[in-house]
């Protein structure tokens, strides 16, 4: 179906989505405070298969849903243990190790961790000035690991690592999907279901204690709804329906300061100056890249 483009309702879809993504961190906080990361991954993805099947009933798309699958079920095989599994499964364990403004504002540097994934996946070359936007956004990430003291012995590695190690899954998984020419929401749909197998065969393994109230079960589900369903269908939205999509991809990096506002006021998390700093650096090289690819 032909999108009618409007530059307005574009703008409109975007900054909600941004606004809605800017809350995701202090929900991960939230009910990682309840459970533990994979049993906030089952939750949250589940609560996403079903958002996303309603979106494909109310589309009226299951036909082109099951052809899909039927042809390229391999492909969601594979996605699904990337991502929602892997990629969501070591985020959620980075939260759960680190501050929330550090795990998020880590995070926030997949952009240049895909530019150096593009170079073996892709065959894609790295000039000068994108190397210069790669220094530039990891003396930030530096910068937020070490809080500016540079002593690694007082730096929490496991989760700076699993931090890091987010970056890298998320960053593979979309420059595998480059390839993939199916329809957004339906892909989206098969990736999820696909990955629940995996979770739910870990925690048969593990045998966690399913002994959590209501508040975290609501943060888990809200995860679902506004991290990994409803806000990736506002942005892709808001991207089909763009007149200029640069000035909606431009509102992404609106995201993770709105992100420490709310980390402060709802998780009185007292946010350092390095973090501000770094994360300024991140941003800065994410343009100086995106002018460097221009």
């Amino acid at each position: 179906m032909q999108v009618v483009k409007n530059q307005r309702q574009a703008l409109t879809l975007g900054l909600l989505a941004v606004l809605l993504w800017a809350t995701v961190a202090t929900a991960f906080k939230l009910a990682l405070r309840h459970m533990q990361p994979l049993q906030l991954l089952f939750i949250a993805s589940l609560t996403t298969v079903l958002v996303i099947a309603c979106v494909i009933s109310w589309q009226q798309r299951w036909r082109e849903t099951w052809q899909t699958f039927s042809r390229h079920y391999w492909r969601y095989l594979g996605f699904g243990l990337l991502n929602p599994f892997c990629y969501y499964w070591v985020l959620f364990a980075a939260y759960d190790q680190l501050p929330a403004q550090q795990a998020q504002a880590i995070n926030y540097s997949w952009a240049i961790t895909m530019s150096l994934l593009a170079v073996p996946i892709l065959g894609q070359r790295i000039g000068k000035r994108e190397l210069l936007s790669l220094l530039v956004a990891y003396a930030g990430v530096c910068l937020i690991a070490t809080g500016g003291q540079w002593d690694w012995q007082q730096t929490n590695l496991s989760g700076i690592g699993l931090a890091l190690l987010s970056t890298l899954l998320w960053a593979a998984y979309w420059l595998l999907n480059t390839r993939n020419n199916d329809a957004p929401t339906v892909a989206l749909f098969w990736g999820f279901l696909a990955g629940l197998p995996w979770i739910i065969l870990v925690l048969l393994w593990q045998q966690p204690s399913w002994q959590f109230g209501v508040g975290g079960l609501t943060a888990a589900i809200y995860v679902g709804l506004f991290e990994m369903g409803v806000t990736f269908l506002l942005w892709l939205n808001a991207m089909r329906r763009a007149e200029r999509s640069s000035q909606i991809s431009a509102l992404i990096f609106l995201s993770p300061f709105l992100s420490l506002v709310l980390i402060y006021f709802i998780l009185h998390e007292p946010i350092a100056m390095t973090t501000l700093l770094g994360l300024c650096l991140i941003c800065l090289g994410l343009v100086l890249q995106r002018r460097a690819q221009v």
